[in-house]
């Protein structure tokens, strides 16, 4: 077992970083960029890199070490892993970071910081990290992720080495989910077009009924769009859903959270919290505030999701209406009735303008305009 093996349908860069790992420590690029589509495995893959750096067999070896494993299961000392369920990364939390990658590595060759979403820092908190990245400490190396290098500041672009990730093919993350989730063949390979490459999205619809429903019932009723009627409880419909599964995450969370707490201190599972270990509990499981912020970021990741797979039903149209099906596929191959229909009654100038209110509708909540009255826009202007 490889410290790769985790990483699905990037082989060139695979290569590319074991070599950089195998290579003289004083050659090595100590600040990097890994850029790629969101499901594509940028945060798999810097954790890959941070073994192989970490690890005296530079992730070589037929076997996986001590320090490999440590590093990929989070637990190794000297590489510390900031990833977020909020909206945004905090300015604290990078500080906390800096101060961590002074500090000269305890068992290791590297201090290595992982920052996942660093899109997701407001400007003033990219403007703090970017000393550290211009500077870095002698033995430290940042090791930050982002779905493009458009989306960080062109001062922390400049700064960096990047690594640009491709998406994953349909086929690999099939035979991916096939051998890492033991699911069925054919619900592998659905799930895997679903989800046009998005590893997570991919092992969600093939082990989450519900939410392989969901979807299916947001194409199916974007497809049947013909009364601002049918945009208002469609977008109803789709709000609801997305609150509903954030609020269930959440609580599955929170669970989670609860049971460690309790495995860790030695409670039974019925056991009350001792008042002296009150405190330490609800830092543990999550405040209220957490747990909003929390729901609100899950809840965005959901609506996300959802304009992917609105985008999808235009791009089957598109590729009906370019004769490119035997070449590139259909996405939403079960309704290729319906999409055969619906590019049958839009040109060519109408798809492209759907696509545009898509991108339009991801920018206003982006913006954190309402979703609902965004949704209801945007099904209103799909409609033929």
């Amino acid at each position: 077992m490889s410290v790769w093996d985790s990483i699905i349908g990037q082989q060139p860069v695979v290569d590319m970083l074991s070599h950089v790992a195998s290579g003289d420590p004083k050659q090595i690029t100590q600040s990097w960029l890994i850029c790629g589509p969101p499901g594509s495995g940028r945060s798999n893959m810097a954790r890959a890199f941070a073994a192989a750096l970490e690890s005296p067999d530079h992730g070589l070896g037929g076997e996986m070490t001590r320090v490999s494993s440590q590093v990929l299961a989070g637990t190794h000392p000297d590489v510390t892993v900031l990833a977020t369920d909020k909206v945004t990364i905090g300015i604290d939390e990078v500080r906390d970071l800096i101060t961590i990658s002074e500090q000269m590595p305890s068992t290791a060759p590297w201090r290595i910081i992982i920052i996942e979403d660093v899109d997701r820092m407001l400007e003033r908190t990219t403007n703090v990290l970017l000393k550290e990245i211009e500077e870095p400490a002698e033995h430290c190396i940042w090791l930050l992720c982002a779905p493009s290098a458009q989306d960080v500041l062109p001062t922390i672009r400049s700064r960096t080495r990047i690594v640009n990730l491709a998406v994953p093919g349909t086929q690999a993350v099939a035979e991916f989910l096939e051998a890492d989730a033991g699911v069925d063949a054919h619900i592998a390979r659905r799930a895997a077009r679903l989800a046009e490459g998005h590893i997570g999205i991919a092992r969600m619809y093939a082990t989450d009924e519900r939410a392989m429903s969901d979807r299916d019932e947001l194409v199916s009723g974007v497809l049947r769009l013909s009364r601002a009627s049918d945009a208002v409880l469609l977008a109803g419909d789709l709000i609801d859903n997305a609150k509903a599964q954030a609020e269930a995450d959440a609580e599955r969370r929170a669970e989670r959270a609860e049971a460690e707490f309790r495995r860790v201190n030695g409670l039974g599972e019925k056991d009350r919290i001792p008042p002296k270990l009150r405190g330490a509990y609800n830092d543990a499981v999550g405040k209220k505030d957490d747990a909003k912020r929390f729901v609100t970021r899950r809840t965005r990741d959901v609506l996300d999701r959802a304009l992917n797979s609105i985008a999808s039903v235009y791009r089957d149209v598109a590729v009906l209406q370019n004769n490119a099906e035997d070449s590139v596929g259909l996405v939403n191959l079960e309704n290729r009735t319906a999409v055969t229909e619906l590019s049958a009654r839009l040109s060519r100038s109408a798809v492209v303008s759907r696509l545009d209110e898509v991108s339009t509708a991801r920018r206003r909540l982006a913006g954190n305009g309402n979703p609902t009255l965004v949704f209801e826009a945007l099904f209103c202007a799909l409609m033929p």
